[in-house]
């Protein structure tokens, strides 16, 4: 055979033939783009899961459903928000389902699974809402990139915006796991570096959400203001026991933005006056906002949030990557070099993307107001995770 196509190729003729045969890239090039979406679909982060991936959808569909000219395909796993099975289904997904590109995930747990496959197969992980900072800190890769930000990001501006507002001693308080801790390690710095001391640092057992004993202590501690953070229905809970103790008109709460996001509507006036800091609001007035938040509503039939951002951020990521490469899944470094000069004209803003593959992106400081996060300011612009242990190499 081999004999035989180097005499073909000897021939004007067969050289003509030769060359309507497609290339192996050509080949390549009529397939699918398989994108592996492992987010939770069940269980207490289902619907963050959802939006996340929706937002991903949404985005590639404003593009034609293609990547680089070739069409999309999702393969969807549901990770259950279950960090050790993380490995086994992220290595499924590239093996035996053969993705392109791994999309996920919300738990921080499940993620660093994820970025374990990653560095171990070379799949390209695009990570939109887990903040575990070893994902662009320590572990960082070529391969890996995050459209969400790290549990330091929001929470070490805080830290000036505390001290500013003439608060000096400041009691934390948080689940004892990663996310909280590393957020409350970023308000931390930030506060100390400005002047300030953390006097006491309280830790629940995850996801306990009796707090009645830690809010008589705080009372007794009597500090300038207490900065926590809690997701969910455990931040539901403890901004209305906080209220409900008695606190909120003497000690103020500040927090991660997540204290607030999603959990406005079940806290009621307990909610009122909190300050928190994140990289996005619903009402940012930004064109891309509204009409990111008009698409999505009419797609979708419910507002977005921050999760739908990052999953739409993504998308935009990916879409920039691949049309650079013109849809070759072959040249990795030439689709990571364009990935890593992207400029997202996102909801939340101008978003550009560190060494490390960590989003470089304004945080802004937020206010409950009649219900809703009001943007009262910016807490930090252009705000660059630290990515301390990245050694980024190939």
């Amino acid at each position: 055979m081999t004999l035989n196509r180097r005499a073909f190729l000897t021939s004007t003729a067969a050289g003509v033939a030769a060359a309507a045969i497609p290339t192996r890239f050509a080949i390549g090039n009529t397939a699918k783009i398989k994108i592996g979406v492992m987010m939770p679909f069940t269980g207490t982060f289902a619907s963050l899961g959802e939006m996340g991936a929706n937002g991903l959808k949404l985005a590639l569909a404003m593009q034609g459903n293609r990547l680089g000219g070739r069409e999309v395909e999702f393969v969807i796993l549901d990770d259950e928000s279950e960090p050790s099975r993380a490995p086994a289904n992220a290595t499924r997904l590239v093996k035996s389902d053969g993705v392109d590109v791994l999309f996920g995930t919300v738990h921080s747990g499940v993620a660093m699974g994820m970025v374990k496959v990653a560095r171990e197969t070379g799949a390209l992980l695009v990570i939109p809402n887990a903040g575990v900072g070893a994902a662009t800190g320590a572990l960082c890769a070529p391969n890996i990139f995050r459209t969400s930000f790290t549990n330091w990001q929001p929470a070490f501006p805080m830290g000036k915006i505390a001290y500013e507002r003439g608060y000096r001693k400041i009691v934390s308080m948080t689940w004892k796991y990663g996310a909280g801790e590393e957020a409350i390690a970023g308000f931390k710095e930030g506060f100390e570096a400005a002047g300030g001391a953390v006097i006491k640092e309280i830790t629940v057992p995850f996801p306990n959400v009796e707090f009645q004993a830690n809010l008589a202590e705080i009372a007794a501690l009597k500090p300038d203001a207490v900065f926590t953070f809690f997701a969910g229905g455990g931040a539901v809970k403890f901004v209305k026991d906080y209220a409900a103790a008695g606190l909120k008109q003497s000690i103020p709460l500040l927090g991660s933005g997540f204290l607030t996001e999603g959990t406005l509507a079940a806290q009621g006036d307990a909610a009122e006056g909190i300050l928190t800091t994140l990289h996005y609001a619903d009402g940012l007035d930004a064109s891309a906002n509204q009409s990111f938040r008009a698409a999505f509503a009419q797609a979708y039939g419910k507002e977005a949030d921050i999760y739908a951002v990052q999953g739409f951020d993504a998308g935009l990521l990916l879409s920039q990557g691949f049309s650079a490469v013109k849809g070759d899944t072959t040249n990795r470094p030439a689709l990571y070099a364009a990935m890593e000069r992207a400029v997202i004209d996102s909801p939340r803003g101008l978003m550009t993307f560190s060494p490390s593959h960590n989003p470089v992106q304004d945080i802004y400081l937020r206010k409950v107001r009649n219900g809703q996060n009001e943007v009262i300011g910016i807490a930090a612009r252009n705000l660059s995770d630290p990515a301390r242990g990245c050694k980024m190499t190939g």
